[in-house]
Order: C-alpha cells, then structure tokens, then sequence
C-alpha cells in the first residue's frame, strides 16, 4: 500500500506570534514550528496502515529549507522517505495546484491531509487537491479502515457522524479522532538516527500562479480591563450591565 500524507510547517500552539513591521506576514523570529496536529494525527494512522498491510509511507511538503526539519522529524516518526516542493507557499491553490503536478501518476492508493492547518485554517488544500486530482473525498475523517481496493470512513457532520464507503484511491482530510491521541508516535533516539539517512528529495515548483495574496495581518484587540464590583452595590452592577456593557 503506497501512502501518502501532506504536511504542514506551522507554529506551535503556545508560541506568541508577531507580525512584520508592515503587517504583510508572519515574523517567524523566535517561533517553534512543528507538523500541523491534523496532519500528525494522519501521519500515525497512515504508519498502522503500513504495519498492517506493508507499503511505504511518503511525507510532502511545500517551502524553503526551513521545513526540513519538520520533514526529518516525520522520517523519525517512521515515514519511509520525504520531498519538499521548494518555494514558499503564499496561497492554498497554488499549494494544492502544485502538490497535484507532483503527484499526479505516482501511483498513491492512499493520500492523507490534515483537514486543515492551525496556522491560516482555511481548509482549502485537500479538497481542492482531491478535485485536481479527480479522485474520491472525504473530509473531517475520524475513522479509516482499509479492505483490498475499498475503505470504509467515519467522518463527523453537523450534529452527529456519518459512514461512508469508497475505492482507492482517495483523499482524505484527518482530524483528531483518526486515532487516539494515546497513539501519536514520538520519535525515539533510534528513529532520530535513522531519520538523517532517509532520503529527503528537494523538487522544483511547476510555476502555478497564486489566486490570492495576503495584505496584511492584524492581532485582536486586547481585552479590556477587569472592572470590579463591590457585591452589595447591585444597583451599580445592573447600571454598569444596561449602560456600558448594555447585555441587559
């Protein structure tokens, strides 16, 4: 079973993120990267699928020599091999436009994408990627098994879940749920070791234009201050309630 799984290089969840000076893009000064959680959560189930069935596991991802080590620690998790599209993504189009020039006759049964990164979430790359590629979706995946030529999924919906049934191969897009969190693999000092001699090829980007373009970036506004209120003086709580925060 040959696998698949895209991977995104994107901050860590308790990282303090900073704009550039001109509010275009991200300042990754000082930032922890790691794989995006959904993407984690399908690289794990994509290696079960391997220990079950055998096959290989391949990693993908787009941008500069930065992501590497996002890349190496995947290897180390025990994906067999990894590329890098080189460049530097700036529009989920043009990423899925250039993740389906490079896969596009390579002959997956299987390609696994979180359902979306957690640093833009916009949830676009793996259905556009499905649709590039003509192949079956299913998204919000929470459940996988793999039977000969046919999976059967598990996906959630508004207010419940719902099974559904399709040939490979297909796109899926993960989330929590594919597997336990108990499952997630770290990597070990043996996978460590291991990582540095697998191979990690570099590609070149086909020229797929970009559809959009960020302007700029700003952070919410900063909460306001606590105002505190004496608890006998209910008259001023019910004045402050209707007037200023006007919730009555």
């Amino acid at each position: 079973m040959k696998i698949l799984v895209c991977i995104s290089h994107v901050p860590d969840t308790t990282a303090k993120i900073q704009f550039t000076a001109n509010g275009a893009a991200l300042d990754p000064a000082g930032v922890q990267f790691v794989i995006n959680p959904y993407d984690e959560f399908g690289l794990t189930k994509a290696l079960q699928l391997k220990e079950t069935h055998g096959g290989s596991v391949t990693v993908i991802t787009y941008g500069d020599a930065s992501v590497e080590a996002t890349l190496r620690k995947a290897l180390a998790i025990g994906a067999d091999d990894a590329v890098r599209l080189d460049g530097v993504p700036t529009d989920a189009l043009q990423v899925a436009s250039e993740l389906a020039a490079h896969i596009q006759g390579a002959g997956y049964d299987l390609i696994i994408c979180g359902q979306e990164s957690i640093d833009y979430n916009g949830g676009i790359v793996p259905g556009a990627l499905a649709a590039l590629l003509d192949l079956p979706f299913v998204n919000a995946c929470i459940g996988l098994d793999v039977t000969g030529s046919s999976a059967n999924l598990l996906r959630e919906i508004d207010g419940g879940k719902e099974e559904v049934a399709a040939s490979l191969p297909l796109v899926i897009g993960g989330k929590k749920g594919l597997v336990e969190e108990s499952e997630l693999r770290i990597p070990n000092m043996r996978g460590i070791m291991t990582a540095r001699t697998k191979p990690l090829a570099v590609t070149a980007l086909t020229g797929a234009a970009a559809a959009t373009a960020a302007v700029s970036f700003a952070k919410p506004a900063p909460k306001a201050a606590v105002q505190l209120i004496d608890p006998s003086n209910l008259d001023e709580l019910v004045r402050r309630l209707h007037e200023e925060a006007k919730v009555i």
